[in-house]
């Protein structure tokens, strides 16, 4: 039986989405993709944009859960401001859909992922595409979606096994 978990890298301007599903112990790749939003459409339009994208993948894929990288201390208030309300609008996807999401900081992804948890995108891409074993062609922003993903899945696995142990902070 699969398990299928989606990863999204939310932005205000590019958001990265990504679906593995793991059978036995192996990772496979599902889709990865961004979307792209147009910086001079109204923030609403952005918005609206980037909750049907989400909800057309939920849909699509079906996963159990959603993993959604949380917020990072953004250069400046209006860039957190921008990121919060693009988070939202995938939790929202996620609330119509029925779909539990789970947030993971950017350094827990990335030490989960690399080792590092200060590692580059390209080191990202580059050991979520050993992961899933799959040239890893797409888009920093999708790989960073699968790593999200892919975290999640670790980390679920590691609370089945040790219980108590915390599977990320439930949306």
């Amino acid at each position: 039986m699969s398990v299928v978990v989606m990863g999204v890298d939310p932005g205000s301007r590019v958001t990265g989405l990504g679906v593995v599903a793991e059978d036995s112990g192996q990772v496979r790749l599902v889709a990865a993709d961004c979307v792209r939003l147009r910086a001079d459409s109204p923030t609403s339009e952005r918005l609206a944009r980037l909750l049907e994208e989400t909800r057309s993948w939920l849909e699509r894929y079906a996963p159990s859960a959603v993993a959604v990288e949380t917020v990072f201390t953004a250069k400046s208030a209006a860039s957190a401001l921008k990121l919060g309300q693009a988070r939202g609008a995938i939790l929202a996807a996620c609330g119509l859909c029925g779909i539990p999401v789970f947030g993971y900081e950017p350094t827990v992804v990335k030490k989960t992922v690399t080792g590092f948890g200060r590692a580059d995108k390209e080191q990202v891409r580059f050991m979520v595409g050993r992961i899933v074993a799959a040239p890893a062609t797409w888009p920093l922003d999708a790989a960073d979606a699968l790593a999200v993903a892919v975290c999640h899945l670790n980390h679920g696995r590691l609370a089945r096994l040790t219980p108590g142990q915390a599977q990320g902070l439930r949306l």
